[in-house]
Order: C-alpha cells, then structure tokens, then sequence
C-alpha cells in the first residue's frame, strides 16, 4: 500500500508521541523544549504538505476512504500555520498561568498537536467514517484543553458545557451519517453521490439524513440556531485555549462540510443549499445585533464568529443554481478563502488579548483595551488593522474576503441575500470600531508596560503586514484557492466513471 501521500499525519502522530514522552522527563524551566520540538514538527509536515501542494497531484488510499488532494494541502498548510501561531502567542500566557508546568507538564502543546492530527484526518476523509473518526480526535483533545484548568470555576464550566453540547452535535451528524448509509449502502463519499444520481436511493431518508447532518456541521461551525455553546466557551476557556477552538478547527470543519454536501450530495444540492441559507440569515442576523450589546471582548469576539460563518454559509450555498454547477469552484473557493481570511485575523486578534494579559490579569473586556495608543502605538495599529479586517473595510483582506463572497452570491440572483448581508456587515462594523475608538480615544485604565517575547512581538506584527498584504494583492491566495477546489472536484468526479 502506498502510504507516502500520508506520511504528515504519520509524522505528525510519532513526533507527538515522542514529544509526549520527552516532555515526562523535563522540568517546568525546559518545558521550551516542548515547545520548540512543538514547533519543529508542525514545520516538517508543512513542509512535507507543501511538495505534495506543488506537485498537484490527487491521490486515493485505504481503498478510498482516504484521498490526498491540492485541497486537503492546502488547508493542511494553513492549519499548520494556525496551530504554530496559537503556540506562539500562547507560550508566556500558558506559562503565567500554571497551565504548562511541573504539575500539568507540556499537555497544552501535545493536545494541540493530538487536536490537528485529528483535523489532518478530517481534511483527508473521503469515507463517513474516517471523517468522523477524525472529527472525534479532534474534539476530545478540544475538550480536555478547555478543561486543563481544573480549579478553575468558570473553565470546568465551559468544559461541560463544550462536553455536552459537542457530543450532541457529534450524535446529530453520526445519525444523519447512519442515514445515508441506510439509503444508499455504502460510507464511501463516491458512492454515496452514485447512487444519489442513479435515483435508486429513498429521497425521504437522504433528506432526513442531510437535515442532521447540516445540524452536526452547523454545531461545529457554531452558526444559529446551534451557537449557544460558542460564547460560553470562548469566554470561559483560557484565551489560548479559545485560540485554539476558533482557529484551526475551522478550517478542518469548512473541508468536510465541502466533502460531505458537495462531494457526496451534490445531486441533493437544492435541499442542502436551502438549509445553509436560513442558518446564514439566522447567523448574520443574531451574531451581529447580539454582539453590540457585549462588553466582554471574548464574548463579542465568538457572537462575531457566528456572524462570519454566516459569510462562509452564503459562499457554500452558492455553488449551483438551478441544477448547474458552473460557478461551483468560484463560489466554494470564495468560502474557502474567506475561512482563510477569518481564521488569520482571529489568530491576530487574539494574540493581542493574550499580549495584553498578565499573571494574575485577564484582558478580556473592551475596556481593557482603554488608551493601548498611548501605551504601544504599534500593537494599537495592529489590533485596529485587525478590527478594520473583520469589519470588512479596504484595503484589508477582510473586505476582499466579503466582496468574493457577495458576488458568489449575486452570481446566484440572490440579490436581496447579498444586500441583507451587506446591511449585516454595517452594523457589524459598530462593534469592531467601539475597540479603535476605546484604544485611541480613552485614558488608559493602567500605565504597565506592556512586556512580550521577541517571537511574540515579530510573529504579531508579520500577522498584522500579512492582513494588509491579502488585501491589497489578494490574487495569488486567491488563485491558489480556486485551483485547489477546481482541481479537486475534478479528480473527485473522474472516479466516479
């Protein structure tokens, strides 16, 4: 069996469990070594993922249950990228905070890199079971995280609540998966959409089963009406912690919502295509005017995510109208960049919050932002480039982001969807320019200098230069996007004949 097209996730699954051993025989001053062979490894399966990326071929293993495509690549890269950043910006916070220490030792690293392998395999799954075994890894690591504060009050709550709810969520997509199994008889994501097509396969049962499977895919999204544990959970867990949920998994989530409703129940589109557009609505709406009223910036910042996965929903429900797919790779490949888009700027933003925390401190309400001009101009610029890139506004790659999105949706005739989205957005943007204006124009509450480490401060600012960057030359990311999603639909549909 040729297992080269898999060799990150079996790298990344040895090196973790070699760094899992290393790190019981350290003590709480090396646990820098935990992060740095952290570090390493997630740099050689970028690596690793990159020549695969560049060579463009897609390839089929374990009798196809798993497949290896420039799609699944690419958003290896970025989850990569996403968890390296998160460490970054979490090392002197985790520290602070007990959470990497003799006790504890490096869990934080080791779960996280536990939590991508289990993204790595959700990216590549092309059989129910696979994803959902991925899926599963993923969320038990996510789950322990959240929880690693055990004499915390308010992060064992979250943990519960995270607990409860996902494994709800995990019941609604396994039943609807089960579903699908019963009407076509088969977990093969090829043969699903076969028989699909063929008309042979109970209509009411597919459905059934589509209708519980948005409603798993819309938990993990956190989109209304499936969002309650969203705000809970980003407040209540610790802010690395939070990073780590908002960030990666993300883009781990948009791939099997591409696999399981584009690849394997594309003839069913219509019926898909309708649900995702009442939960986008729902989302834009609530996630929007909810967020306004919200003092705490964790809190906002998760009713600001459902609101953005709004966006991603109105680019993924865009891809064929009626019975035609030809703006498929457009309007899938705008999703798939604004998730990208997301996902960067949420690491920024984050990662300022942590900056601004200190031992003993949370920096999680907005006022806790107060006079960061005056205090440091440059992370101020930062967070404001940031906030400017979430609102949408030009030149930031968030804006750019919004504007593929929308005309995937004009592309449709939705026209009265692109125009409530953009009414959405305008009020959105009240929220994010609250924190410029509390930065810029309040006192601050505090005159502490604000300290970081070197890696800290150079991966913040390459973050803040990389929002800027997209925005104004967005076309090779945007290039890369369409040629990945082109490339995969068409190897997924030639094994169909």
């Amino acid at each position: 069996m040729n297992l080269i097209p898999i060799y990150p996730e079996i790298f990344l699954i040895i090196a973790t469990s070699i760094i899992l051993l290393i790190d019981m025989y350290l003590s709480d001053k090396q646990r820098s070594i935990t992060y740095a062979l952290s570090l390493v490894t997630l740099a050689v399966c970028g690596a690793i993922s990159y020549v695969y990326l560049m060579i463009g071929e897609t390839s089929y293993i374990f009798g196809n249950m798993v497949v290896v495509d420039p799609m699944a690549n690419l958003m290896k890269l970025f989850s990569y990228l996403a968890v390296g950043v998160t460490l970054v910006y979490s090392r002197s916070y985790v520290a602070a905070r007990g959470i990497v220490n003799d006790k504890l030792g490096g869990e934080f690293y080791v779960l996280a890199l536990f939590s991508l392998a289990g993204q790595m395999v959700m990216i590549s799954g092309s059989n129910l079971l696979i994803i959902y075994l991925g899926l599963e890894l993923m969320s038990l690591s996510l789950y322990a995280l959240v929880a690693l504060r055990r004499e915390h009050t308010q992060s064992t709550e979250a943990a519960m609540k995270y607990f409860i709810l996902g494994a709800l969520a995990s019941g609604f997509l396994l039943y609807g998966m089960s579903m699908l199994y019963g009407a076509t008889g088969s977990l093969d994501l090829a043969d699903i959409v076969k028989v699909s097509m063929s008309g042979t396969a109970n209509r009411t049962i597919l459905v059934f089963g589509i209708v519980f499977v948005v409603a798993g895919l819309a938990f993990k999204l956190g989109v209304v009406p499936f969002h309650m544990w969203v705000p809970d959970v980003y407040q209540g867990a610790p802010t690395a912690v939070t990073l780590l949920l908002g960030g990666a998994p993300k883009l781990a989530t948009f791939v099997i919502t591409v696999r399981l409703l584009v690849e394997g129940l594309l003839p069913l589109a219509f019926d898909w295509q309708q649900m995702l557009m009442v939960l986008a609505i729902l989302s834009l709406a609530i996630g929007n005017i909810t967020a306004i009223i919200q003092t705490n910036l964790k809190r906002m910042l998760a009713y600001s995510t459902i609101s953005q996965m709004g966006f991603v929903l109105l680019g993924l429900l865009s891809g064929v109208t009626d019975g035609n797919g030809f703006s498929a790779v457009n309007a899938y490949s705008s999703a798939m960049f604004y998730t990208i888009t997301y996902v960067m700027t949420t690491l920024g933003t984050f990662g300022i919050i942590m900056l601004l925390s200190r031992s003993g401190f949370e920096a999680e309400n907005i006022d806790d932002l107060k006079g960061l001009n005056q205090r440091s101009p440059w992370f101020a610029l930062v967070m404001m480039l940031f906030m400017f890139s979430l609102a949408g506004v030009p030149p930031m790659m968030g804006f750019y982001a919004k504007l593929s999105v929308l005309q995937a949706v004009l592309g449709t005739g939705h026209i009265w969807l692109a125009v409530l989205a953009v009414l959405f957005s305008l009020i959105g943007a009240y929220y994010y320019l609250r924190v410029i204006k509390v930065m810029y124009f309040d006192a601050p509450a505090t005159t502490e200098k604000i300290v970081a480490n070197t890696d800290m401060r150079v991966v913040l600012s390459l973050n803040g230069a990389a929002v800027v960057a997209l925005g104004l030359m967005p076309g090779a990311l945007m290039t890369a996007c369409e040629t990945a999603v082109g490339q995969s639909l068409r190897a997924f549909v030639r094994t169909l004949y």
